[in-house]
């Protein structure tokens, strides 16, 4: 059995807090501005479900250079709202007077400081005064998500994983997948310590989903590659087929397309060690329903994670990706997909197909229980492999 120690994981679904840390660059004479688009923002977020609190903080070094942190009662919350269209809408005046971001999330593993007196709220209510049962409540929820620690560490392997999703237009298909089957790739080395590692292309009837694997800073491997001649034709070449427009001559067309397209990875596991030779990579579509992507990527993340402790098992790693109402699952399996379909659709077990059809708005037909009616929907999910390129890990 893979102990905690090998298992390699990564995971938005442990349940605990969240600590969000973006860092922004600012123009130059853009402080004011910056500062009144922040205030807006404060006043936005606060009422999202899950916020927690934040934090607005300025360099001691460089007064252009400045920070924001938020705690999120988990990750999943958080998710929900960057990916939200509110979300996209809502940063958009940031881009006149931010040069430069970067984010970074991170779950709550340890924390050392004085906490609040045994017998008090770390609410404050004014001597004498009490509080109300909505205020209670909400201190009640607050607290309860400030306890909430990662359990223990997880294994990484170095690795970050992300993935864009589009669609064309119907009929253009068989063109596209040419385009993105014949393209040159782009010089994998970044910088010294950034470099890609594997890019896969698949296609799920007018559908794109292009996963990529960096080694060190993802930000700046997806700023090399949009650099790189190469990518920059196949990205004109397609322009046509595209059904969202964009114009990647405009940086604020190029930025909302790409941040609309980011299909973030919400978990990983892999049994580590050698990869065996025999390992395809497998990628399966799942459109949810309503309001049940990240309860879909839950059950999923579940299955495998279960899967990858069984030695016997031919998941050799699993990545699931997710969006709104639109999940990915990206498989490395031993052997044919088909050999154990419940397994590779991910409802092996009881009741599990019937759980994954009350999430799927595509299990129209009902619930498959036999071998046959769960390959069937394994087909019908199953992406195409349009290219699958690995650079040499280097020794």
């Amino acid at each position: 059995m893979t102990t905690l120690s090998e298992r390699i994981s990564q995971s938005a679904f442990d349940g605990s807090r969240l600590r969000v840390v973006l860092l922004l660059d600012l123009y130059d004479g853009a402080q004011n501005q910056f500062l009144e688009v922040y205030e807006h923002l404060r006043k936005q977020v606060s009422s999202v479900p899950g916020h927690i609190s934040d934090e607005l903080c300025q360099s001691i070094e460089n007064p252009s250079q400045w920070l924001i942190t938020s705690e999120w009662e988990s990750a999943p919350r958080f998710l929900a709202w960057v990916n939200s269209e509110e979300h996209v809408a809502s940063v958009q005046p940031l881009h006149g007077c931010v040069r430069d971001t970067r984010s970074l999330r991170f779950s709550v593993l340890r924390e050392t400081g004085k906490g609040p007196d045994p017998g008090l709220s770390s609410h404050t209510v004014p001597l004498g005064a009490f509080p109300s049962a909505s205020a209670s409540a909400s201190a009640g929820a607050a607290d309860r998500a400030r306890g909430r620690l990662q359990v223990a560490p997880r294994r990484g392997d170095g690795i970050v994983r992300h993935a864009l999703t589009f669609t064309v237009k119907p009929g253009s298909e068989p063109v596209v997948a040419e385009l993105l089957a014949g393209y040159t790739s782009p010089q994998a080395q970044v910088d010294e310590t950034t470099r890609l590692r594997r890019t896969s292309l698949f296609m799920h009837g007018n559908r794109v989903v292009r996963a990529v694997e960096v080694e060190g800073d993802l930000l700046a491997a997806l700023r090399h590659v949009a650099r790189q001649p190469e990518v920059r034709a196949l990205e004109e070449a397609i322009n046509p087929y595209l059904e969202q427009d964009r114009d990647l001559s405009d940086p604020g067309s190029a930025r909302m397309f790409f941040t609309r397209a980011a299909l973030p990875a919400v978990h990983h596991v892999a049994a580590g060690g050698r990869e065996p030779a025999d390992v395809g990579r497998h990628a399966l579509f799942y459109p949810a329903k309503d309001g049940c992507g990240m309860a879909l990527a839950r059950l999923l993340a579940g299955q495998d994670e279960a899967a990858v402790d069984d030695p016997t098992c031919p998941v050799e790693a699993s990545t699931v990706f997710q969006r709104d109402d639109i999940v990915v699952r990206l498989l490395d399996l031993r052997g044919p997909l088909e050999a154990r379909p419940a397994l590779a659709l991910g409802v092996e077990g009881s009741h599990k197909a019937a759980v994954l059809a009350r999430l799927l708005d595509s299990a129209k037909d009902g619930v498959p229980t036999t071998d046959q009616e769960i390959s069937r929907f394994l087909a019908r999910s199953e992406m195409r492999l349009i290219t699958d390129r690995r650079t040499p890990v280097q020794a």
